[in-house]
């Protein structure tokens, strides 16, 4: 019989100190979810630098952008524009890959691909804006 003072008991999977960390199977969704969102946060106004940065661009010659890429705030600003951008592919890539990819070469084959695609990505476009920049 029981007790009228006692919460009824509920079967779950998780582990009581897995609850109390806030971990998920994977151990390391919180993480993603955190630099996933830090990432689109600073995005937002370095994009919106970029996008105006261009626009006054229009009809400019090359001389006049490696003029413009050569102060050392707009280069800065570009190299974080950059590495946040490709950080953020990766980790949204890589996402979806282990949600809906169940085969586990496979998974293991997209994610490393993955990420070397976007570390030679970002790689060629860091050069390349330091070249034109310096």
């Amino acid at each position: 019989m029981p007790d009228a003072n006692r919460a009824p008991r509920v079967d779950i999977l998780r582990s009581q100190l897995g609850r109390a960390r806030g971990l998920g199977a994977a151990h390391e969704g919180t993480g993603t979810w955190l630099a996933h969102t830090l990432t689109s946060i600073a995005l937002v106004p370095l994009t919106l630098w970029f996008i105006c940065g261009m626009i006054r661009m229009v009809g400019a010659t090359r001389q006049d952008v490696a003029d413009w890429l050569g102060s050392p705030l707009v280069l800065a600003l570009m190299l974080c524009l950059l590495l946040m951008t490709f950080y953020h592919m990766r980790l949204g890539l890589s996402t979806v890959v282990e949600d809906y990819v169940h085969q586990p070469v496979l998974r293991l084959t997209a994610l490393l691909t993955i990420k070397a695609a976007t570390f030679f990505l970002a790689l060629a476009c860091i050069v390349s804006v330091l070249r034109l920049g310096l």
